[in-house]
């Protein structure tokens, strides 16, 4: 299998003037590509936390830099054997695209059965992985929270709307939901319920809940005019327990800042009480990853303190999610989501280098989902009619 090569990209849409505010398939261009570079980005400072990021690269990360080791990451512990920098994307998007290339197969809203017949045989065929540098299959790259995935789907023949539980909790389902919230755009109801429904067979308790939050974030950033604030209302109309509680936390404290080389000790302090992991990324408590009404995970209340932080705007809002450090790359993710989809203008250089270095058409995933998107919105819309039809017949007011 030879890997998709940036350079047989077809061209983007057509960026937006100031009287054309960005469309859909702007959108969901500027969401994909931003989650992928945020992740490329974020990946090789992964685990740090800022002062260490600020010692190793002589000051804040502010574009795409090299492995944490140098030229030993191929040995180095415990980054082994990936090749995390030089704008190699991680995880969090090979996951993404595979989520998309499952819209793209059943081309309507998913459910739980989606992943069991979809998106775990997409999981073990073989696919370029940029960290390996090398084709593999993607099972062998994602980490046990995923790989609970295929254990219990395809090893256990568990139900799939019950295969999460018991898995510890953690960011992996939410980290690719971007797709669910742009098929769902400006309907964050809507993208919410489904990525509760497609995170069911991998994550339950919070990781489950942040899925659907992240997604709803993303189709309210869809809407037209959408602002930070309105994403964050959006979130919070629809976020339970202990994840309401900790964007709630985290955002009254990014509210007072605009610069996020200020707000990283605050904002690492008001996720902190409702964060399992504890303060050392790479040793977690022996309370991590359980599963509570009163925890959420850190990484989509950070995402979404750095989008107000940056006010919105796509480089600030990455680089403060990258310099935040601990689990950046995932944070990088779905703020450089979120921000795309509010129609923030990734770098055209930073998408240039990760797709040549990933050897990724960034681009492509998009257009498929446009494309998916579309089709959706037109069955809803018939499927609507048609309730319409029944319910005024069925209560006499035809």
């Amino acid at each position: 299998m030879t890997p998709t090569t940036a350079t047989a990209a077809e061209p983007a849409p057509a960026p937006s003037t100031p009287q054309s505010p960005p469309g859909l398939d702007e959108r969901i261009t500027r969401s994909l590509v931003g989650a992928a570079v945020g992740d490329a980005l974020g990946g090789p400072v992964e685990g740090w936390n800022p002062e260490q990021i600020a010692e190793r690269h002589g000051g804040r990360v502010t574009g795409i830099v090299g492995p944490w080791h140098g030229e030993n990451w191929r040995t180095a512990r415990p980054i082994a054997p990936y090749h995390k920098g030089d704008g190699h994307v991680t995880d969090d998007t090979l996951m993404t695209h595979a989520l998309v290339r499952v819209y793209d197969r059943v081309r309507d809203h998913l459910d739980a059965y989606a992943v069991a017949d979809h998106l775990v045989p997409d999981l073990l065929s073989p696919r370029w992985i940029p960290e390996l540098e090398a084709e593999a299959l993607p099972l062998q790259r994602i980490f046990l929270a995923e790989k609970w995935i295929v254990a219990r789907l395809h090893y256990g023949h568990v139900d799939p709307r019950e295969a999460g539980a018991g898995n510890i909790v953690n960011c992996g389902a939410a980290m690719y939901m971007a797709p669910v919230g742009l098929v769902n755009a400006g309907h964050p109801e809507a993208a919410y319920a489904e990525a509760l429904e497609i995170a069911a067979p991998h994550q339950s308790s919070y990781g489950r809940e942040a899925a659907g939050v992240f997604a709803a974030a993303v189709a309210a950033a869809c809407h037209p005019g959408a602002t930070p604030d309105a994403v964050i209302d959006a979130a919070l109309a629809l976020a339970k327990d202990g994840t309401r509680s900790a964007i709630e936390a985290v955002c009254e404290v990014a509210a007072q800042h605009e610069d996020f080389e200020a707000a990283l000790a605050p904002l690492r302090a008001a996720v902190e009480p409702f964060d399992t992991v504890g303060p050392d990324y790479r040793s977690p408590s022996l309370g991590a990853r359980r599963p509570s009404r009163l925890h959420a995970i850190e990484e989509l209340p950070i995402a979404l303190g750095m989008l107000l932080v940056g006010g919105g705007d796509y480089r600030r809002t990455v680089l403060g999610s990258v310099n935040y450090g601990r689990d950046c790359d995932s944070i990088a993710t779905m703020s450089g989501a979120i921000a795309g989809a509010l129609g923030g203008e990734v770098p055209a250089d930073w998408a240039a280098t990760v797709a040549e270095a990933s050897r990724l058409d960034l681009h492509a995933p998009a257009r498929t989902l446009t494309r998916v998107a579309r089709e959706v919105f037109a069955r809803d819309l018939e499927r609507r009619r048609s309730h319409e039809e029944a319910f005024a017949a069925l209560a006499g007011t035809r």
